[in-house]
């Protein structure tokens, strides 16, 4: 059953209530669709079923707790105890105990916030980006575009780089160290001009940082020639990377920005001027909430960068660009943009990255989501037989097929399940309007005609009740 109105609260009183189990951890990895390590980890005989529903009389939005967790699937397959050994890897040769890092941004700012992250279970963070100018942020900062059920799909910011000074926040990276010494330190930093570059270069050999990230592709930047301004630019780019190259004695990748039409040109520049490897992509330049209301007959709106999901099928475009690229052969790949599940990042990993970034998701459901990300990836390597995260890395990447190149010999005709039919007759409506008018009503009930189908699936894509599926049968053309 699906969790929809759940608000995966805080220090839940649902499982406070309930003693036994965890309703709460259920619950959010339902949310995330995690329902695989939900049925692995569930008792046999689920004491929900005969309980007097003490948690659903705590919950503060009524959730039906006890019938969403007595209607997870339950396989007879053997349980498994997760083993998160399976998810060992390494970020230019610097060992990691899982691929999953926090991206640069506020949710890696300072130490505090860094050490929660670490004791969560993340394998490193990328610290917000340093730099040596003035960092004025303006008040309010985010804003997003929600689905039907008010769950965030679009997120945009207008933040910028980190408001400390380049002292204090080494002084954060050798405590983080010093604490922390087996987890991972990525610092991001960006410069004005060739001075700044290679100064920062300089001053963090000795600083506690174990890798660098070399910020050319934040879109939120006040001053010219900085962030995505340079990240356009191949030629900077690689002017960039060859001074940190000649100051600094770390490895180091780029991040680079999406708001070009050929992400591989900055990547090869990047590998030209010495980089280990490149990261993306960063916020998509957008503009939402436009003021419909003017003041004094003014419009008002800003741009800014756009994450969250709605960002990720063009994050895996790049990436699959980027993992094809022959100049990135064994060079790093760190991903982003939209990856809130184990799903999610597995989708990046088999496509071509090494580790997989995260920060919107952890800005709106908090640091806690490192366990689903663990757990459900542990177990769904596990239950194919492998035994390392490597093993499936650019293992889809093959298997893209360009649009000139598709087989177009067959259709695919969509599938009616009768039983789930509601009667909406949501499909018709997009057939006749959207389609090729290739459905009937007849008592009240869709039927198909075969003979004006061809298998495009906005039915399948438009129905809100699940039914209609694909066929999954090849039929050839006439």
């Amino acid at each position: 059953m699906a969790v929809t109105n759940c608000l995966l609260c805080n220090d839940a009183k649902c499982t406070k209530a309930c003693g036994v189990l965890e309703p709460d951890r259920i619950l959010r990895s339902l949310f995330f669709d995690n329902e695989c390590v939900v049925m692995n980890n569930l008792p046999e005989n689920i004491p929900c079923i005969n309980c007097d529903t003490r948690c659903e009389k705590a919950c503060v939005v009524n959730v039906n707790i006890r019938e969403i967790i007595t209607s997870v699937r339950r396989d007879k397959t053997e349980k498994k105890k997760i083993d998160h050994d399976v998810l060992k890897t390494d970020f230019c040769g610097i060992p990691l105990e899982n691929p999953f890092l926090l991206s640069s941004s506020v949710v890696a700012s300072t130490y505090d916030m860094c050490a929660r992250a670490f004791e969560a279970g993340w394998a490193g963070a990328a610290f917000k980006t340093i730099c040596m100018m003035d960092i004025n942020e303006a008040s309010p900062r985010f804003s997003a575009i929600k689905g039907d059920n008010r769950r965030v799909i679009g997120f945009k910011n207008i933040e910028q780089l980190s408001d400390h000074s380049v002292v204090e926040n080494i002084e954060i990276f050798r405590r983080l160290k010093d604490n922390y010494p087996d987890k991972f330190i990525l610092v991001s930093l960006m410069g004005r001009n060739e001075e700044e570059w290679a100064y920062l270069a300089d001053i963090l050999n000795d600083s506690g940082a174990d890798a660098l990230e070399l910020n050319f592709s934040c879109p939120n930047m006040t001053e010219g020639n900085t962030g995505s301004d340079v990240g356009q630019i191949p030629e900077l780019v690689e002017k960039y990377c060859r001074i940190v190259k000649e100051h600094s004695q770390l490895p180091f990748i780029a991040k680079l920005t999406p708001n070009v039409a050929h992400i591989e040109e900055s990547a090869e520049a990047a590998i030209r001027g010495g980089a280990d490897g490149v990261a993306a992509i960063n916020t998509i330049k957008s503009l939402i909430e436009v003021d419909i209301n003017p003041q004094d007959g003014v419009f008002n709106a800003s741009i800014g960068g756009y994450s969250g999901k709605a960002v990720k099928p063009i994050a895996l475009r790049f990436i699959a660009e980027l993992a094809q690229d022959e100049m990135l052969n064994d060079k790093h790949i760190s991903a982003m943009g939209g990856i809130e599940t184990w799903r999610d990042a597995l989708e990046f990993i088999v496509l071509g990255a090494n580790t997989v970034q995260v920060t919107t998701a952890v800005m709106l459901y908090g640091y806690r989501i490192i366990d689903d990300l663990k757990d459900g990836l542990s177990l769904y390597l596990m239950n194919h037989g492998y035994t390392s995260v490597k093993e499936i890395q650019k293992s889809t990447i093959q298997g893209i097929v360009p649009t000139d190149q598709l087989d177009r010999s067959f259709i695919i005709y969509p599938k009616f399940v009768r039983d789930k039919c509601v009667g909406c007759q949501r499909c018709f409506i997009s057939c006749m309007d959207g389609g090729h008018q290739a459905i009937e009503i007849k008592n009240d009930r869709p039927v198909l005609k075969p003979d004006k189908c061809v298998g495009c699936h906005l039915c399948v894509i438009v129905c809100p009740s699940g039914a209609i599926v694909s066929s999954n049968n090849k039929v050839p053309k006439k």
